[in-house]
C-alpha cells in the first residue's frame, strides 16, 4: 500500500457569481479571470505543499496536465515535476500524465521525462494520457485521431527509451529521420508507466496488455470504481495474469480534522466550489473522441459524477470524498481499499478553494494518524516506521 499526494493546482479565486454567469470553467472561460500576481503566489505555495508531502512521509506526489481552464493550473506538469525532483530526495514523482496526442513530436516527452528521472535520481513515474475532451477543442486537434495518435506516440517514446539511437521512425502521424534523445532515463528499461482512465475499455485493454498501472480518474461514485477495477482485472485475466494491487490506483479527495463535524465544516464549502464551478465543462467531449462502445459505458455513469451531486449525504454515500476525524477516515480507507483491491491511494488533499493552511493541517493529521494505520491494516505489517524509507519502483508497471 502506497500513499501519494495528488495536486490539481486549482484556481480558487473565481467570482462568487461564476456559476450563474459562466457556463464552463474550460476552453472558453475568460483568461482575464486569472490574476498573474495571485497565480505566482499560488504556484509557489502549491509547490511548497508538494515538497511538504515528502517531509510528512508520503510515498509519492502526483501532478497532471490540463490546458485553458480554471480546474488545474498545470499546462506543463513537467515543469512542476522538475522543481519537485530538485527539492526532494525520496518521494516518487508521478506525472499522470502527459497528453501524448498534444505533442508533436512526442520525442519531447521522452526527453523531458528522462530529464526528470535523471534530476530525481530515478524517481519518476511516467504517466501517459489521451487527454480530456476539452483539450481537443483547445488545441484544435481532430478528436477522431486521438487514440491512434496516442498509440503511435506511446510506441515512439518507448522505442526512444529502449533502443539505441539514432534511428528513423515513420508512422501515420509522426515522421522523424533522427530519433536520438539525450538524455536517457536512469530507470531501465524505462520508468514505471501509469495510465489514468475514466472507464474506456480500450484504455484498460491497452494497459493490461502491457502490464502498466491503471489509475481510476476521480469524482465518481465508489460503485463506479468497483466496476471499473473489476473490468480492469478481467482485461488482465484475458492477458493471462492477475494484476498486482500496485497496478491499480484510486484518486480521492481527502480531508482530516480533529472531529467529523469540524472536518465537514472546514472542507464542504471548498468541495462545492470545486464541484459546481471548476467541474463545469469538464464533460465537453467532441464527436469521435472515443468509441461508441466506450462512450455508452461512460455515459451510464454520468449521473454518478460529482458535477451532478447535490447533497452531503450523496457525498458520504458515494465516497466522493473521504472527510472526517482520523478514525473515520482510517475506517473508510481500509473499507474501500479492500473493496477496490488497489495498492495506490492518491489523496487530493487540497481541492477547490481550500486554503494552504487548512490543507497542510489536514495533510499532517492524515500522515500521522491515518497512513500508518491503514498500511498496517492492509498489509498486515507495521509500516509506520518505514514511511520515510525509499520504496522500490513499481515492478508491475
Amino acid at each position: 500500500m502506497r500513499f501519494f499526494y495528488f495536486h490539481l493546482m486549482c484556481w480558487p479565486y473565481l467570482p462568487e457569481n461564476f456559476r450563474e454567469q459562466y457556463d464552463s470553467a474550460w476552453v472558453w472561460v475568460p483568461n482575464m479571470l486569472f490574476d498573474p500576481e495571485q497565480g505566482g503566489e499560488l504556484y509557489n505555495e502549491y509547490i511548497n505543499s508538494l515538497v511538504y508531502a515528502e517531509e510528512l512521509g508520503f510515498d509519492g506526489i502526483c501532478v497532471n496536465e490540463h490546458h485553458q481552464n480554471a480546474y488545474g493550473l498545470m499546462p506543463s506538469p513537467n515543469l512542476i515535476a522538475s522543481i519537485i525532483a530538485r527539492e526532494t530526495k525520496r518521494v516518487k514523482i508521478a506525472v499522470i500524465g502527459n497528453a501524448l496526442p498534444l505533442y508533436n513530436p512526442p520525442t519531447r516527452i521522452a526527453e523531458e521525462f528522462a530529464m526528470i528521472d535523471c534530476i530525481s535520481g530515478g524517481r519518476l513515474i511516467a504517466g501517459f494520457v489521451v487527454g480530456g475532451g476539452p483539450e481537443y477543442f483547445s488545441f484544435s486537434i481532430n478528436p477522431t485521431e486521438a487514440r491512434e495518435r496516442f498509440r503511435e506516440a506511446h510506441d515512439l517514446i518507448i522505442k526512444a527509451w529502449t533502443e539505441p539511437g539514432p534511428f528513423r521512425y515513420f508512422s501515420k502521424h509522426y515522421h522523424l529521420n533522427y530519433v536520438n534523445p539525450w538524455p536517457r532515463p536512469i530507470q531501465q528499461p524505462h520508468p514505471p508507466i501509469w495510465i489514468p482512465g475514466v472507464g474506456s475499455i480500450e484504455t484498460m485493454e491497452f494497459v493490461a496488455k502491457r502490464r502498466y498501472a491503471y489509475m481510476g480518474i476521480p469524482y465518481f461514485h465508489i460503485n463506479v470504481f468497483k466496476r471499473t477495477f473489476d473490468m480492469f482485472r478481467e482485461c488482465c485475466a484475458n492477458e493471462g495474469y492477475t494484476p498486482d494491487p500496485e497496478q491499480m490506483g484510486w484518486i480521492v479527495p481527502t480531508y482530516v480534522a480533529a472531529t467529523d463535524e469540524q472536518a465537514r465544516r472546514e472542507f464542504e464549502p471548498h468541495l462545492w466550489y470545486f464541484a459546481k464551478n471548476l467541474l463545469k465543462g469538464i464533460d465537453i467531449s467532441p464527436p469521435g473522441y472515443t468509441s461508441v462502445k466506450s462512450a455508452l459505458s461512460i455515459d451510464k455513469n454520468r449521473d454518478k459524477f460529482l458535477l451532478n451531486v447535490e447533497t452531503w449525504a450523496q457525498i458520504e454515500d458515494g465516497a466522493y470524498a473521504l472527510v472526517g476525524s482520523p478514525a473515520t477516515v482510517r475506517d473508510k480507507l481500509i473499507h474501500y481499499q479492500k473493496m477496490l483491491g488497489v495498492g495506490n491511494i492518491l489523496t487530493a488533499c487540497q481541492l477547490g478553494s481550500l486554503s494552504h493552511e487548512l490543507s497542510r493541517q489536514s495533510m499532517k493529521l492524515f500522515a500521522e494518524e491515518v497512513m500508518p494505520y491503514v498500511k498496517q491494516a492492509t498489509t498486515g505489517t507495521d509500516q509506520s516506521q518505514d514511511a520515510g524509507r525509499e520504496q522500490e519502483p513499481n515492478a508491475a508497471a
